[in-house]
């Protein structure tokens, strides 16, 4: 029997309602126990009805596997699902006596275009790889092409090289040549120039003694003449010159002992004028302390009366000089009006007079004269 079942709008594991066709080969096991089986439960009942029995108990399993499996692991893999309702549904069918020969998958669609987009999904990707994979292409034939470039240039470089070297190994070796001709050219040219010099050498060397008799000749004639002109000034220059140097020097040490004569005498002179003032002064000195002695003596005697004298001989010098500068002034004029005071003024000068001779001395002018 060919059974087609069908779900419609069965959420998957996702919660996206999908519809799902298959077909299926059943038939009835011949086995005299599954057989017997079979005779149980459908004897009595057609064709159709053995099928809605069947048909009922796949579209079952099939509604629960889709419950537990989302819509890649369906539309991506339906072999497996395909599998997989076959084995659960295969016991049930089986107790009923009815063998699965086959279960596959007819068809799997949705109301909402999901799987339209896993397909422009999975487009994408395989335009995306695609992509990529072209570019990888052509990247691995720019890296080939690029390889391929630098092996040509190195082969290019190395064949450079290779030319390079030979003309360097060339170049030097012709240098080398060169070098070696220059040098024999050299070492003949030197040889040349040497034996020239040698030569000149030579003649050199003999001007060289001709020059040498000549010099010393000449030497001796030039010798001969400085002998002449030396006995000549010796004659007319030196002998005159050292009998006047010789005159020059008896008088100028002549000079030098009355120099130093006349200076010992005025030291002598100095010293005795100092000595007699010292003298002078050591007996004036020696007087005046004797003076002093003797008055204040007379002083000590007399008492106040001879410190009065004393006074009264130093008041005139005293007021000369307190005076002294009015010697300067040629006249002085005094102005007052009728009520003159210049009488008493002077009498107010000598009232204060005992006052600063007090002052100035110590002696009390009142005193003394009381």
């Amino acid at each position: 029997m060919t059974l087609q079942p069908r779900c419609e709008d069965v959420e998957t594991a996702e919660g996206v309602a999908l519809t799902v066709t298959g077909v299926a080969q059943v038939k009835i096991m011949t086995e005299k126990e599954l057989l017997a089986v079979a005779c149980e439960q459908f004897l009595g009942k057609n064709v159709q009805d053995i099928k809605n029995v069947v048909l009922q108990t796949l579209e079952g399993h099939l509604r629960s596997i889709l419950g537990t499996l989302t819509v890649e692991q369906i539309y991506q893999d339906r072999d497996q699902f395909a599998k997989l309702v076959r084995e659960v549904a295969a016991p049930d069918v089986g107790r009923m006596g009815i063998e699965i020969l086959s279960f596959t998958i007819k068809d799997v669609y949705d109301k909402v275009d999901y799987l339209s987009s896993l397909g422009k999904t999975q487009t994408a990707v395989v335009q995306r790889d695609a992509d990529i994979g072209v570019a990888e292409a052509e990247r691995d034939a720019g890296i080939r092409e690029a390889e391929c470039k630098k092996e040509m240039l190195d082969v290019k470089f190395m064949a450079d090289t290779k030319i390079a070297d030979s003309k360097r190994a060339f170049e030097l070796q012709k240098s080398a040549f060169s070098e070696e001709v220059n040098i024999k050219t050299a070492e003949a040219q030197l040889a040349y120039e040497l034996q020239g010099a040698r030569e000149q050498q030579k003649i050199r060397q003999e001007e060289i003694e001709i020059e040498i008799v000549q010099r010393k000749k000449q030497i001796a004639v030039e010798a001969q003449e400085i002998l002449r002109v030396d006995k000549e000034l010796i004659a007319t220059v030196r002998r005159p010159a050292e009998a006047e140097a010789h005159r020059i020097q008896q008088i100028a040490e002549g000079e030098k002992v009355k120099q130093v004569l006349l200076a010992q005498a005025e030291a002598e002179k100095i010293r005795k004028i100092g000595e007699a003032e010292a003298a002078v002064i050591e007996a004036m000195g020696k007087a005046e302390a004797e003076r002093m002695k003797l008055k204040a003596e007379a002083y000590q005697k007399y008492g106040d009366a001879a410190k009065m004298a004393l006074v009264l001989e130093t008041l005139p010098e005293i007021a000369a000089k307190i005076a002294a500068p009015l010697t300067k002034v040629d006249e002085i004029v005094i102005l007052s009006g009728d009520n003159s005071k210049v009488t008493s003024e002077v009498n107010r000068l000598l009232a204060e007079l005992p006052a600063s001779v007090h002052a100035l001395t110590g002696v009390d002018l009142t005193q003394v004269c009381a």
